[in-house]
């Protein structure tokens, strides 16, 4: 099998893996929100467990990519993106904006956030301050997926 073909085949893994996760975050975002109204922690409860399950989504996504067998020896590198970095990122197209659309209609539907009008409908400040925080979740996991393409050889 050739290198191309390899790494074609593990991006496809890869798009696989992020496909089946999204249903997991579902749940873990769901169960840390149980959590938090169980113990009557509403203050911040969409940015606290939005930011937890992507950070920790992300993580296991890097550990995920470092089970591939890629190899980079013929991959191209243009102003130190690595071609297989654009590959592996593009899997997550939507990804972020799926959720936080699952998330939004969570709270809007939770009667148990009714009495908190900042969690129970998060308005679009709060949210972009989260998207915000998101996107320097985003840009750590993406250099270090690059990292792991640039060194992968």
């Amino acid at each position: 099998m050739t290198n191309d073909q390899n790494n074609a085949d593990s991006i496809a893994h890869f798009c696989r893996y992020i496909a089946e996760q999204k249903p997991v975050l579902r749940k873990q975002y769901e169960q840390l929100l149980a959590q938090d109204l169980s113990r009557q922690q509403w203050d911040g409860c969409f940015q606290r467990n939005v930011l937890t399950v992507l950070e920790q989504a992300y993580d296991e996504a890097l550990s995920f990519v470092n089970t591939l067998p890629f190899d980079s020896t013929t991959s191209q590198v243009n102003h130190g993106l690595s071609e297989l970095t654009k590959q592996a990122l593009t899997t997550f197209d939507g990804f972020v904006d799926d959720f936080l659309l699952f998330v939004v209609d969570k709270h809007r539907t939770s009667c148990a956030l009714s009495n908190f009008p900042d969690e129970h409908k998060p308005d679009k400040p709060y949210v972009n301050e989260v998207k915000r925080e998101i996107a320097g979740l985003w840009q750590n996991f993406a250099l270090n997926v690059n990292d792991y393409f640039l060194e992968c050889r």
